[in-house]
């Protein structure tokens, strides 16, 4: 996918942003107008956010540390968990557990236990649990697996974690900040961009806005993995011909 350009962002809407009462005057430099009580947000802005970040992605997906995407809000979940999964990266879209990265080992036991429970339903020589019992461990691995499955397959830390509206996921933004992982995120006129490393300027409430920006930080991603790809085979054949 190409970089949006301004047409598409303006199409989208991503320059609407909150009624002026309503923000952030840390935003100042990122607005270009006020419209009918509306902040306007300046796309020129969100364009040179959008190249920052996807400069910087693309080197974290190229050493092959994980970037974790953070949207728990209505309008951006499907859209994340769906580009998420398609670059295989951790993704939490139902709600951010308080400790999620300062208390990591704690969640790794949680993800543990939903691992042994899929086990344990899976084994068919198991022959000890009822009806009853069974029921209620589907039950409890279906409430770990809504909160936890984006982040079943994540061992350490991510290197950086992109967020759709900061001023929503302000506790993951405070634990990203307390480990000193990257942030990058779509920030609205509500919201402080100084609390992040690499504000994106735009609508964040838009469904189209939330997904233009989000599937081009996708493909970005895709094609740091892709340089990373490309780095093992030369140094494989590099190998093999230095092979007697």
């Amino acid at each position: 996918m190409a970089k949006p350009t301004y047409k598409d962002l303006l199409e989208a809407g991503a320059h609407l942003g909150h009624l002026k009462r309503k923000w952030n005057p840390k935003m100042s430099p990122y607005i270009f107008m006020e419209r009918k009580g509306i902040h306007i947000i300046d796309l020129n802005r969100t364009m040179e956010g959008m190249d920052k970040a996807a400069s910087a992605l693309q080197q974290v997906a190229k050493s092959g540390r994980k970037v974790m995407f953070v949207a728990t809000k209505k309008q951006a979940k499907e859209v994340v968990a769906q580009m998420a999964r398609s670059v295989n990266m951790p993704f939490v879209t139902e709600r951010w557990l308080g400790g999620m990265m300062t208390n990591f080992s704690t969640i790794k036991r949680s993800v543990k236990k939903m691992n042994n429970i899929d086990k344990l339903l899976a084994d068919e020589n198991v022959t000890s649990i009822t009806k009853k019992e069974r029921l209620t461990l589907t039950r409890e691995r279906n409430k770990l697996e809504k909160v936890l499955g984006g982040i079943a397959n994540m061992n350490r830390l991510p290197a950086a974690i992109f967020i759709v509206d900061i001023a929503h996921e302000h506790i993951a933004v405070s634990e990203a900040r307390k480990l000193g992982i990257k942030i990058f995120g779509i920030v609205d006129t509500n919201s402080d961009p100084t609390l992040i490393d690499f504000p994106i300027p735009a609508n964040d409430d838009a469904s189209k806005s939330i997904k233009m920006i989000t599937n081009y930080i996708g493909e970005v991603i895709k094609g740091g993995l892709e340089e990373r790809r490309k780095m093992k085979d030369q140094q494989k054949e590099v190998a093999a011909k230095a092979t007697p």
